[in-house]
């Protein structure tokens, strides 16, 4: 047996994790009829390659917008508060290396709900392709890394803790993806209001005018925090979500 010290490279997912102990959260999830996204990707290749967490990006940033109750966030026990924002910003969770050490570092995109699908791809490819260790976006983690656990814990605690600065550190909601392994679906709580998560694509049966075929399909679920929205316009959303994503058509990237 070998017992060893948290690395140092985690400690901004020990620290967040800690900070939201306080959300009450609540799991809904559906299942996404895909084929227009992907006859859209298709159609769309020449401006080049679209990911799906852009498409969900750009439909839930759309339906949040149309939410105001949803794009909040909320701090306090004993009197607690809630924050409405005009913004809508998206906390993306990236699977990177940090010191060697694999670990989740968070990118947020801001003003999503303005953003069109090529300018949300650009954003992603950015994070995507960058090294955390070397850009700007990132140097407030690594300092997280290099302090001591005391000052470091203190420091990110002072950093998040405001409701006015909340979506520069969390966006107003969070799209995580595991549907690059054999993962149909997982619920994850992003500190948001709203959460959501993206299962695998894969060809399943539904039912089409009465006959049975298949076609792609994606789980996509919805953590939310109880204490912000209740059950009834969560589901609004996530039902939203589904229907935009499912309204994409090879015609639209066309025109």
């Amino acid at each position: 047996m070998h017992i060893a010290a948290i690395a140092r490279e985690r400690r901004h997912t020990l620290f967040f994790l800690n900070e939201i102990r306080p959300f009450a959260p609540v799991h809904l999830d559906t299942e996404v009829d895909m084929s227009g996204v992907l006859a859209h990707r298709d159609a769309h290749r020449g401006g080049g390659r679209l990911s799906l967490v852009t498409y969900v990006l750009h439909s839930a940033a759309r339906v949040i917008a149309a939410h105001p109750e949803a794009n909040a966030a909320i701090r306090g026990r004993r009197r607690p508060k809630v924050a409405r924002y005009g913004e809508v910003s998206g906390k993306v969770a990236l699977d990177k290396r940090v010191g060697g050490r694999r670990v989740v570092v968070s990118a947020v995109l801001p003003d999503l709900d303005r953003a069109d699908l090529k300018g949300i791809q650009h954003e992603l490819e950015r994070y995507r392709d960058g090294d955390p260790e070397t850009m700007p976006e990132f140097a407030s983690m690594l300092l997280l890394h290099r302090l001591p656990t005391a000052l470091a814990r203190a420091a990110y605690r002072r950093a998040v803790r405001s409701l006015i600065d909340r979506p520069r550190f969390f966006g107003t909601f969070a799209v995580t993806s595991l549907g690059h392994r054999a993962v149909d679906g997982f619920h994850s709580v992003g500190g948001t209001t709203v959460t959501f998560g993206m299962g695998r694509v894969v060809e399943r049966p539904v039912v089409r005018d009465g006959e049975v075929t298949s076609a792609p399909v994606m789980r996509l679920n919805l953590t939310f925090d109880h204490r912000v929205i209740d059950g009834a316009e969560a589901a609004d959303i996530l039902t939203e979500v589904k229907e935009a994503l499912e309204g994409f058509s090879a015609e639209e990237a066309l025109r």
